[in-house]
């Protein structure tokens, strides 16, 4: 059996960090405020976000001392399939979408 996650898999915690940004989003974000928002830990942020950046979802400041990240608004134009199974994930999780 495959130990590896399929990548076009999207988990709780990817959905709960998504929602985070979607909540704010005109907000710069740190990862430690992200983690705190959507009730993770800050190294499971810190993937995710890295993961949502190479996706084209969200947009990252390189600033100090710490990055931060907000969802960005051309997110559907930049990949329309990722958004779409995000918004899947939330409906099978039974999250409410801001």
């Amino acid at each position: 059996m495959d130990s590896t996650v399929d990548r076009s898999e999207v988990s709780l915690h990817e959905v709960r960090v998504a929602l985070a940004l979607r909540e704010w989003p005109d907000v710069w974000l740190t990862n430690r405020e992200i983690s705190a928002a959507a009730r993770v830990a800050e190294r499971t942020a810190r993937m995710h976000t890295l993961r949502l950046v190479k996706l084209g979802v969200i947009d990252q400041a390189k600033v100090f001392p710490a990055h931060r990240y907000r969802w960005s608004d051309q997110a559907p134009k930049r990949n329309a399939d990722y958004t779409r199974r995000l918004q899947a994930a939330i409906e099978v999780f039974g999250l409410v979408t801001p």
